[in-house]
C-alpha cells in the first residue's frame, strides 16, 4: 500500500477520505470506522457513499448538552461534567497501540527521513509483538 502524504495545511477531515479510499482492497471485510470529534461533518456521508462503511464519531457523553435550550418556566437541563481524565469509548484501542509501538526504542521518536521506513518499522514492531504473543500461546 502506498503512503499518502499531503501538505500540512490540508485538513485531516479532507485527507481522511483520500487515505481510506484504497483500504477496501486491503481490508475487504472492513465495515465500520471510529473517529474522534475532529472528523464530524460530511465525512460520514462520504465514507458511506464511496466505501459502503459506517462512521461512528466518538464523543464525550456530555457533548452538546452543556448549554441546551429549555422552555421559559422549566429549569435548564445541565449535565454534570466530570473533573479530570475521562476514557472515551474505543479511544483506548488507538492509544494502547501507539503505546505498544512507542515501547520499541527505534519508534520512540520520529528519526526516519522516509515515510516508507517508518511504515516498515511499524510493521516490524507489530509482527514482533504478535510473534511474542503467539509463542506464549504455543508453549
Amino acid at each position: 500500500m502506498a503512503i499518502k502524504v499531503h501538505e500540512a495545511d490540508y485538513q485531516d477531515r479532507a485527507g481522511a477520505i483520500l487515505l481510506l479510499r484504497d483500504l477496501p482492497n486491503v481490508f475487504p471485510r472492513m465495515q465500520h470506522v471510529w473517529a474522534d470529534q475532529g472528523y464530524t461533518g460530511k465525512l460520514g456521508a462520504e465514507i458511506s457513499k464511496h466505501l459502503g462503511w459506517t462512521l461512528e464519531i466518538v464523543k464525550h457523553p456530555w457533548s452538546g448538552r452543556q448549554g441546551t435550550w429549555a422552555p421559559k418556566d422549566a429549569p435548564p437541563r445541565m449535565v454534570e461534567v466530570p473533573a479530570g481524565f475521562v476514557v472515551l469509548k474505543r479511544r483506548w484501542v488507538v492509544e494502547r497501540t501507539f503505546a505498544w509501538i512507542g515501547k520499541s526504542r527505534r519508534m520512540s521518536k520520529d528519526y526516519e527521513a522516509l515515510p516508507e521506513t517508518s511504515e516498515n518499522l511499524v510493521y516490524e514492531v507489530m509482527i514482533r509483538l504478535m510473534v511474542k504473543r503467539l509463542a506464549k500461546i504455543v508453549t
